[in-house]
């Protein structure tokens, strides 16, 4: 039984962590409508698309992790009653798989695109090109530390699930 409180755990954290997705997506969206109402100057109306374009991605995917991270948390309950040994096993290696994925995309390729973005400003010099660099930035700054607390989160959760001794499990 405490498989399955240790992941619904994990599962509930992950719903919070969701909702700063869905709050950042609301500042973008906010401040796109702000430069749309109120921006006089060439580079203000050059930040409503990428602001609203980087509001909607956010949104897209705070909804879509909020959704699936709740609807967890009631599959875990049954996937843990119908069978804890492969139950475990199947959290492992989505543990396993989600921690490769934040390595590669969180870790290595965000980065990178912010290294490509600043190189943008740096070297071209138009309204429109600094406000899609500047807000791309922004949202990856905004993904790379709610997804830097996600991925402290799922590798705790993984160590415990690798602790964890399945035959005692099952006699609970």
């Amino acid at each position: 039984m405490e498989i399955l409180k240790l992941a619904t755990e994990w599962a509930k954290s992950e719903v919070f962590s969701t909702k700063f997705f869905i709050l950042f997506a609301l500042f973008f969206l906010i401040a796109s409508i702000g430069f749309w109402q109120l921006g006089k100057t060439e580079i203000a109306k050059a930040y409503i698309i990428p602001t609203l374009v980087a509001g909607v991605l956010l949104m897209t995917i705070g909804l879509g992790l909020f959704f699936t991270n709740k609807a967890r948390i009631t599959q875990f309950e049954q996937a843990y009653h119908k069978n804890v040994a492969e139950f475990v096993e199947s959290e492992i290696v989505r543990a396993e798989s989600t921690l490769k994925e934040y390595q590669t995309v969180v870790f290595k390729a965000i980065p990178l695109i912010i290294i490509v973005a600043a190189l943008v400003i740096v070297f071209i010099h138009t309204p429109t090109w600094r406000a899609i660099s500047i807000t791309t930035i922004a949202m990856l700054i905004v993904i790379l530390l709610i997804d830097g607390t996600a991925h402290s989160r799922i590798d705790g959760y993984y160590k415990e699930l690798k602790k964890i001794d399945i035959s005692n499990e099952a006699k609970q």
